[in-house]
């Protein structure tokens, strides 16, 4: 039984945390779960965010030796799997004078949190960003003309299909730039729940890795193809090297606008490594080729460079906006200096490969419907940050 006493202790909301974040202003971080589950996957923000992991068994063996750790002089936000320990343990901090709270919902509350954006308003329409910040997954809306289509949409639909009705807009177009490998498209689902056809290149329609074909219902994307979408021209760039059929999305708006969606492509401080088919050594020149030769052709300084992930939240903005000009991304994507040639980018990117997590090869196969996890089953495979970026 919740005492009155731990009702009233201060929850903070998964949303009210990540607007802290994004400003850099997050109280500390006391996260009580065992060490082996805060390595998996925590709560990051700015490099500025000051975080403690001390597992709940610890402080209630030795309360006083922890609450010595702990400062007095500023606020504490107690994180827990669900929410619950975490309300006991910010009661003690406050019995000992401590200005302590806990998140609502722990840390399955922060997992499910999506945040909604807007990237660009324009006379022509709108670019929305829908973005999962635990997991550094982002994906976005394109409105104009009342139509609206969607790039990289993720598992829970049901902030497409509210994202959408809230625009007034019929959704005619959804796009995956690539079938991915951290987590689960909603891409599929969206369109057998709305009719709009579901677009993506045909060789990542073939699992990698089992060689089996999709088993799904999709459109296939062709290099070059173009597609209207109100007032806006979405042109498609074959780039093959993080997956065979990765692709870009160039967005091209009446006033000059352009938007380059680059999936995993190029990220705002990496690039998307190419080893999560299990092929890295086949596929690392195929990257260099889409990076040196294919993509500088669409691309002005001013272009806006629009990825599927950020690696830290350093990355966004304060507006939360994780989106630059390709001008600014030569200046702070320090992966991009190794491309001078071939061989020296193949030796940077194999020796700065992370570990291989083993349920993104089951991913792929939930993503071209080769399985089909239950609920409880999909929330595990997607459980952790994506490490799709190459790390550094």
């Amino acid at each position: 039984m919740i005492t009155t006493e731990v009702q009233t202790t201060q929850a903070t909301t998964a949303a009210d945390l990540y607007d802290s974040l994004l400003r850099g202003d997050a109280p500390l971080i006391l996260d009580i779960r065992n060490a082996d589950d805060v390595a998996r996957w925590h709560i990051e923000g700015r490099s500025t965010l000051h975080s403690l992991n001390i597992p709940y068994s610890d402080i209630l063996a030795d309360a006083q030796t922890v609450m010595a750790k702990l400062p007095h002089d500023r606020q504490i936000v107690v994180v827990c799997a669900k929410g619950i320990s975490a309300q006991h343990i910010a009661v003690l901090l406050r019995e000992h004078g401590m200005n302590a709270g806990y998140l609502a919902g722990g840390m399955q509350a922060w997992g499910a949190y999506y945040d909604v954006r807007t990237i660009a308003d324009a006379a022509w329409g709108q670019i929305i960003q829908i973005a999962r910040p635990a997991r550094g997954d982002l994906s976005f809306m394109i409105v104009s003309a009342g139509e609206a289509a969607l790039i990289d949409p993720l598992r829970h639909i049901q902030q497409y299909t509210q994202a959408i009705e809230q625009s007034g807009a019929r959704l005619t177009h959804i796009f995956d730039t690539h079938v991915h490998a951290d987590h689960i498209s909603g891409g599929p689902a969206l369109s057998q729940a709305s009719g709009a056809p579901y677009y993506v290149h045909p060789y990542d329609a073939i699992h990698p890795i089992d060689m089996l074909p999709a088993q799904i219902a999709y459109t296939p994307l062709v290099d070059g193809q173009v597609f209207q979408v109100g007032q806006l021209t979405i042109t498609v760039i074959w780039y093959p090297g993080h997956t065979l059929g990765q692709v870009n999305f160039l967005v091209e708006a009446p006033d000059g606008a352009r938007f380059l969606f680059t999936g995993d492509g190029i990220f705002l401080r990496s690039f998307g490594r190419p080893d999560l088919g299990g092929k890295g050594e086949a596929w690392t020149p195929m990257l260099y080729d889409s990076m040196v030769r294919r993509l500088p052709p669409y691309l002005t300084d001013a272009t806006m460079i629009v990825p599927a992930h950020f690696s830290s939240l350093d990355e966004c903005d304060q507006a939360g906006r994780c989106t630059a000009p390709w001008g600014m991304v030569q200046q702070t994507n320090d992966a991009l200096s190794h491309l001078t040639s071939a061989a020296g980018f193949a030796d940077f990117v194999l020796s700065n490969l992370p570990v291989f997590p083993p349920q993104y090869v089951e991913i792929k196969r939930v993503n071209i419907g080769l399985s089909h996890p239950t609920e409880e089953q999909a929330e595990a495979l997607e459980l952790g940050k994506n490490i799709c970026a190459l790390s550094k």
